[in-house]
């Protein structure tokens, strides 16, 4: 069954065009990834998902339904949890979520069951006002996860927090996800998709440019390896394009310059061996696989993080 489903969606601020021609289905149960920097348009198409706004043109419908006149029983469905939400400071954790709770006739069980999914038993008494940061992102998703939506959409919910919170966070989705909930995550953090998706979609100036698992994306790329190096001293590298499997030579910043190519295994000997040949002393010297933000660099021209 498709969950979502968008059929040439956009969306225009005056002449910004935040979301342009987006088709997009995404299907029951998985677990997509919007990647892209800030800016890409990634937090307008998921408020257009979630009803929040209206496309400028294009269809949106959800479990086969158009929003329009479907409101309620749409709701019903979805849990939203935002990069920011702010809870009443002097209200304890489990009050907020009976609170909560209310609003959709969900009776003081099922806040304690969330309380326990969140891993907050031990501040159900605490304001939320006293909570770190990892836990009010993790009282926002328990507050989404109150109505048991089949749709979760979490925009950016792991921003600003420290490496242990968010793996607490991801640790959380990865059981909602086993349960069969089907959860699209907005990120601009290369390894939070990889960790928790199987298919990633790469968005920028608000286009779908690139859909697919790690493995498939990472493939759409020729190059196998990368060499990342820096002189003791400036010299002429364009001689390094005539070694076995070479493909392209960029200085990504003044003095460090990445030499893609086809393998690894016989293009690294050969390059330290042509650096000695030429009378050129390296400052630094780095071999990798490409990664998802490679990808992103050679579709855009600019890293996830710019």
């Amino acid at each position: 069954m498709q969950v979502v489903e968008l059929q040439q969606v956009s969306k225009r601020f005056g002449k910004l065009v935040a979301v342009d021609q987006v088709d997009l289905q995404i299907s029951e149960g998985s677990f997509c990834a919007l990647l892209g920097p800030n800016g890409a348009g990634k937090t307008t198409l998921v408020e257009m998902i979630e009803g929040i706004q209206q496309p400028t043109q294009g269809s949106i419908r959800l479990f086969g339904l158009p929003w329009k006149g479907h409101e309620t029983a749409l709701q019903q469905k979805l849990g939203l949890s935002l990069q920011q939400t702010d809870f009443p400071g002097r209200l304890q954790v489990l009050e907020t979520l009976e609170m909560f709770a209310s609003f959709y006739q969900a009776n003081r069980k099922r806040a304690q069951q969330v309380l326990e999914r969140i891993r907050l038993q031990d501040k159900a008494k605490t304001q939320t006002r006293n909570l770190s940061g990892g836990q009010k992102q993790r009282l926002a998703l328990g507050v989404a996860l109150l109505n048991h939506p089949r749709l979760l959409l979490l925009d950016e919910p792991t921003t600003g927090l420290d490496p242990s919170a968010r793996r607490d966070l991801w640790d959380i989705l990865e059981e909602i996800r086993a349960q069969g909930t089907t959860l699209i995550l907005t990120t601009h953090y290369m390894e939070e998709a990889e960790a928790l998706c199987e298919r990633i979609l790469f968005m920028n100036g608000g286009r779908i440019l690139a859909d697919g698992d790690h493995s498939t994306l990472l493939a759409s790329l020729e190059a196998g390896g990368l060499i990342e190096f820096s002189l003791m001293a400036p010299g002429e590298v364009n001689f390094l394009l005539n070694l076995p499997g070479a493909m392209k030579l960029t200085e990504k910043t003044p003095g460090l310059w990445q030499l893609s190519v086809k393998d690894l295994l016989p293009a690294m000997p050969a390059f330290f061996t042509e650096m000695a040949y030429q009378g050129l002393t390296l400052r630094s010297a780095v071999s990798r696989k490409p990664d998802l933000n490679d990808l992103f660099l050679s579709l855009t021209g600019r890293g996830l993080d710019d």
